[in-house]
């Protein structure tokens, strides 16, 4: 009994765990685990606000905006901000950023003491070991361990800025891919009307004995390919808006959002960047987070050179003593000794895979300036085709249809020709929203390319919708 109460006396024991404790108690959670800077980043750069949602008014706070921005039908910014506020994938990358800071104060932390208390008697007599230990290694790697941790919370904020980027790409295109399969689908829905009217028209001419059987058949060949060429615009535009409605993470009554009913116009010219890279190379988020990587590699070589002879130090304080004789006192360290393994190998390996952050950094940065060049080119061929069909295409098929509408008021040429201009006309008014939304996905790649990797490309991501009409279909009667 008095041995225990032995050890509460004052002495250097209980200094080296009182200053134990005071070290420990340096490291502390940040308030906002670092997020901040994806605030700031979400509002400077995509001008949109972004929230890390932990509580219940937080939910039910950002729950409120995503209904009001939903009582309106949506605009390509509407939908950023709610995909921001309401995509639970975002949320989860950002409690990443929590296990990031947590394991940064771990790694602040000094180890726990090890005490070893023992009881032996011999005879009459008994002794009493006791014993506290320190792991020195782990003392001694701290600082560098803690600069390490700090580096991968860095990295951390660094994955959940792209990812706040990269959504907000995607669901822009998402919701242009959407606008437009809903566009194509009205007109899809003009084509069947006057497939319809052609077919039943034919069928009471032939009926008369004014035309032939595959006359008859050429028309009602059309008016079925136009059904069926309905069906699947339906069929695309289910998906887009599955597609969109994924990215802002709505459910339940959330699903029934409106869409415009038309695209935004396209540019009156397309913007000149010509110095895209060097904006690329700064801004980048993933060339950031290579140069990032690579840095904290550097720091991990130089931690397995500064430990390749001792991987296991320990400190101890022992205090024996003895029913009979006097007390002991002393200490031991314990070391491992390194007669087969000199790190040899682990610093080999350490050197190798800096190396290979420094290759894969540098083929980032050829990637990405690639990548920009490639995207910004798309971005104004896009625009020359949407505009090529705005300016040129679809204002001859107008005129040539007033042209025949004219005829066919003078009794120049039937029906059936009439019809048959108009499907041309509608089919080029399609390609036109077609080309339309191609260059609004250029336009969200060009952004999201200036900032961080393409969230896959314009045209790997647009669904093809159906043409408005089969090859042919317009052809002479």
């Amino acid at each position: 009994m008095n041995t225990i109460a032995h050890l509460h006396r004052p002495g250097h024991l209980a200094a080296t765990i009182a200053a134990c404790l005071v070290l420990a108690g340096c490291a502390s959670l940040s308030p906002d685990s670092g997020f901040d800077a994806v605030q700031h980043t979400a509002r400077d750069r995509l001008g949109q606000d972004v929230s890390w949602v932990r509580t219940d008014a937080e939910r039910i706070a950002a729950d409120q905006r995503v209904a009001e921005l939903l009582g309106t039908p949506l605009s390509a910014e509407a939908a950023v901000q709610i995909a921001l506020l309401n995509n639970r994938g975002l949320q989860a990358s950002f409690d990443e950023l929590g296990i990031a800071d947590a394991d940064r104060v771990q790694a602040g932390l000094l180890p726990n003491p090890g005490f070893t208390f023992g009881r032996l008697r011999q005879g009459a007599g008994s002794e009493i070991d006791r014993s506290l230990t320190f792991n020195l290694s782990h003392l001694l790697t701290m600082p560098m361990a803690r600069d390490i941790a700090g580096q991968r919370l860095e990295q951390t904020r660094g994955a959940a800025i792209i990812s706040v980027l990269s959504l907000a790409s995607r669901t822009r295109k998402a919701y242009f891919t959407a606008l437009a399969a809903e566009e194509s689908v009205r007109y899809m829905l003009q084509v069947q009307s006057a497939a319809e009217a052609g077919a039943e028209l034919a069928r009471r001419q032939a009926q008369t004995g004014n035309w032939n059987k595959l006359q008859q058949a050429r028309e009602q060949g059309f008016y079925a390919d136009a059904a069926l060429n309905l069906a699947r615009a339906e069929q695309v535009r289910g998906e887009a808006r599955e597609q969109l409605t994924r990215l802002l993470g709505l459910w339940g009554e959330q699903t029934r959002f409106r869409l415009p009913e038309r695209m935004p116009e396209l540019p009156a010219s397309a913007s000149e960047l010509p110095d895209i890279e060097r904006t690329a190379m700064a801004q980048r988020m993933d060339v950031q987070a290579a140069r990032l990587r690579t840095e904290q590699v550097a720091k991990s070589l130089g931690l397995t050179r500064a430990t390749r002879f001792v991987n296991a130090l320990e400190l101890g304080v022992m205090r024996n003593s003895f029913s009979e004789d006097q007390t002991e006192r002393g200490f031991e360290i314990s070391v491992e000794l390194p007669l087969f393994d000199w790190g040899t190998a682990r610093v080999a390996r350490a050197e190798a895979i800096y190396m290979q952050s420094v290759n894969r950094a540098a083929q980032t940065a050829v990637d990405a300036r690639s990548e920009v060049r490639g995207v910004y080119a798309n971005y104004r061929i896009r625009h020359d085709i949407a505009r090529h069909y705005r300016d040129e295409i679809v204002p001859l098929k107008k005129r040539i249809s007033d042209e025949n509408l004219l005829r066919y008021n003078g009794m120049l040429i039937g029906v059936f020709e009439l019809l048959a201009d108009a499907r041309s006309q509608i089919t080029s008014v399609n390609g036109y929203i077609e080309a339309l939304r191609d260059f609004w996905l250029a336009q969200a790649d060009l952004d999201s390319a200036q900032l961080g990797p393409v969230a896959g490309s314009g045209l790997s991501q647009a669904m093809s919708t159906p043409s408005a009409a089969p090859d042919g279909a317009a052809g002479s009667h």
